[in-house]
């Protein structure tokens, strides 16, 4: 127990144990219902304010994981991760000169991200559909709200609006046909939801109205 300890809480396996207990934090409180198992998405999902959040959507897509919570994806990267770091430093690192362990722990803590970004696509790619399904059902209530754009701008990528719900309202991944482009605080309705992407096809108000 003290090695697995003295292994777990050391340089390079001190990382990915962070982030593993930050995983099971995260999934405790979900499984409460305190936080959402979607929570992350808007920050890294494609939902966020700038572009960077686009191309991580987009990667995910090219990945056959479109759709997958980016937590799932985290926690099956930082357990690979951190047998990947545990089990080296265990049989090789904590063997070598101090000079050699803090390079061989920079290079361990990098390169277990190559296999493990390629085995967690692997791994999660034939259930990403049942993930897909079992997240909630968009109500039909929905669609056809009006709502204020909250990023610096909506396009076919990445966007925010919120919609009024009766309490602290909803905030929602929207996305707009090419060519049209909104702006913050721009007035827009719910026209389809992509149940894949999670996200909603809006449309301006006033075009809204004229139909």
């Amino acid at each position: 127990m003290t090695e697995f300890l003295q292994t777990a809480l050391t340089f390079p396996t001190l990382l990915y144990s962070i982030l593993l207990a930050f995983c099971a934090i995260y999934w405790l409180l979900a499984s409460t219902g305190l936080v959402d198992i979607d929570a992350l998405d808007g920050f890294l999902g494609g939902d966020g304010d700038s572009h960077h959040a686009s191309d991580s959507a987009g990667l995910l897509a090219r990945m056959g994981l479109g759709g997958v919570p980016i937590m799932i994806l985290l926690t099956v990267l930082t357990f690979f991760g951190w047998m990947c770091t545990y089990f080296v430093h265990l049989m090789l690192l904590q063997h070598l000169p101090a000079p050699l362990r803090m390079l061989g722990g920079i290079a361990t803590l990098v390169g277990a991200l190559v296999p493990g970004v390629f085995i967690t696509s692997l791994l999660l790619r034939p259930v990403r559909k049942l993930i897909v399904k079992l997240r909630p059902p968009v109500p039909p209530s929905l669609l056809g709200r009006v709502g204020t754009v909250i990023s610096p701008e909506v396009d076919g990528k990445h966007g925010r609006a919120e919609f009024a719900d009766g309490g602290a309202g909803l905030i929602l991944q929207v996305r707009v046909a090419a060519p049209g482009r909104f702006v913050r605080g721009d007035r827009v309705v719910l026209l389809e939801h992509d149940a894949t992407a999670n996200t909603y096809l809006v449309i301006s108000e006033s075009q809204f109205n004229a139909h």
